[in-house]
């Protein structure tokens, strides 16, 4: 049976392994990645740490099945990765000349694609959400994106947006579904917002 929760530290390895089998536009992309923690570092681990009251997941008998990782200010969440998550990592992962796909999250650790200011001046915060196969289509996501927005909105949050891959067409038709519109083009991505009012 699963349920929605708040992630706790705990849940690390678990929403790493999310992000990694849902890294190929919502399918698994463990053959794509040399190191399998590459993703996690980027886009779950500091949520997890730096934004906690933000960080939700569903667990069931197998383990974390999904989750919805948020900030309420993406600027002042970009400052706290560069003063405190992004230095070790750095110094773990020195720059690469390689052109394959663990060199490039690498080279983001080092330059991070910051949101354009267009899109964070009247959506200045943010989410991510991955749900493997078996927590899909039980109306979870919804769920999970109700109980961030709650928390958001508690937080005077009153804009929210995501980035989102152009070739992942579900998960673009489910934020449409949603209310999310195309804000902004990112090199192979889309940035999609909803007002949170």
């Amino acid at each position: 049976m699963s349920h929605i929760r708040s992630a706790g530290l705990q849940d690390l390895p678990g929403t790493y392994r999310v992000c990694l089998q849902t890294a190929d536009a919502g399918t698994d992309g463990s053959a794509l990645y040399e190191n399998p923690d590459l993703l996690g570092h980027i886009y779950v681990g500091s949520y997890l740490v730096g934004q906690p009251e933000f960080a939700f997941v569903i667990a069931d008998e197998f383990g974390v099945a999904g989750y919805v990782l948020g900030t309420a200010s993406t600027r002042e969440f970009e400052a706290w990765q560069e003063r405190e998550w992004w230095p070790a990592l750095r110094a773990q992962y020195p720059p690469t000349s390689g052109s394959g796909l663990d060199d490039e999250l690498i080279s983001h650790l080092h330059t991070p694609v910051a949101v354009p200011d267009a899109v964070v001046a009247n959506y200045p915060a943010h989410l991510h959400i991955d749900l493997l196969p078996r927590a899909q289509g039980k109306g979870l996501g919804r769920v999970m994106l109700e109980t961030l927005f709650v928390a958001l909105r508690a937080r005077g949050a009153h804009g929210i947006h995501l980035d989102v891959g152009e070739d992942n067409h579900n998960a673009i038709a489910f934020y449409r579904h949603l209310g999310f519109v195309e804000l902004a083009r990112g090199t192979d991505s889309i940035y999609m917002g909803m007002e949170l009012s």
